[in-house]
């Protein structure tokens, strides 16, 4: 059985999963409900009427971020967004037992986390 609830503004869902501590118990976890996506055309118009930035400044803007903030995840370097949050790279691999086993096509999962700042919880809670 699936419920929905709201948590502050951000919806979420409980669903019945397995224990990862004991397989043989199945427990309620919470995950969020995607409710559609907002697209950078969406979020372009609504900064222009924000702001008072042209929709040209606000997609150079955007696309220059796009371009940049993957460059710093990449070089291993976490990225602040103002008081927003902090973005983040990490990865999952296969286990081995000496380094001359471990080769890079082991790598899986490469994901970008996204860490929310405390000022934006207290703005925004969820």
């Amino acid at each position: 059985m699936r419920t929905q609830k709201i948590l502050g503004k951000m919806k979420y869902k409980l669903i019945w999963r397995e224990n990862p501590r004991d397989r043989s118990q199945k427990k309620l976890y919470a995950t969020p409900v995607n409710d559609g996506t907002v697209t950078e055309s969406d979020l372009k118009k609504e900064i222009v009427a924000l702001s008072l930035l042209s929709k040209g400044d606000v997609s150079n803007v955007i696309e220059c971020v796009i371009d940049v903030v993957p460059k710093y995840l990449l070089m291993g370097k976490s990225v602040k967004l103002g008081d927003i949050e902090t973005l983040r790279m990490s990865l999952s691999s296969k286990g081995v037992d000496s380094r001359e086993e471990f080769n890079a096509g082991m790598i899986n999962g490469e994901r970008i986390i996204f860490t929310r700042a405390e000022k934006a919880a207290e703005r925004h809670s969820f």
